[in-house]
């Protein structure tokens, strides 16, 4: 009789998709030391900005929980700055899910509204989004 193997699954304590221009960020919230890994490299190595890297774990700093959670982030799509807000959406939205609590204070600081602004589309007999072609009288 064959026996089945346990397998090591990491359970989740909250999970959040965070949403930025074209970025899209799927965090994952667990239990651990405050270890933060974005598309498998550590934060750092990731986001080379300190600028950025800042911006990522804000929502730790206004909750005062550092250090408590490990963070494993899934982000594609835009450039390196709205992935970072991306992420930052994505993990308030996670530790809300974990914790209702937190909610009050991260939507004061407005990390959990979703930033609207997008880059508008080109339209057909333009040149531009808004940029028209040159008039000419005759």
């Amino acid at each position: 009789m064959a026996t089945k193997k346990e397998e090591n699954k990491t359970i989740n304590l909250g999970h959040g998709v965070g949403r930025r221009k074209t970025s899209v960020a799927r965090v994952y919230l667990r239990d651990g030391n405050g270890q933060v890994k974005v598309n498998g490299k550590k934060l750092e190595e990731y986001f080379v900005d300190a600028i950025n890297a800042a911006k990522v774990v804000q929502p730790f700093e206004v909750t005062e929980t550092t250090g408590k959670y490990d963070v494993v982030i899934t982000v594609c799509g835009g450039g390196i700055c709205s992935q970072a807000e991306a992420c930052r959406h994505g993990l308030s939205r996670a530790l809300v899910a974990y914790d209702a609590d937190y909610r009050t204070a991260l939507h004061a600081a407005g990390f959990m509204t979703r930033d609207p602004r997008m880059v508008e589309r080109k339209k057909y007999g333009q040149k531009g989004a808004r940029r028209r072609f040159q008039f000419s009288k005759r």
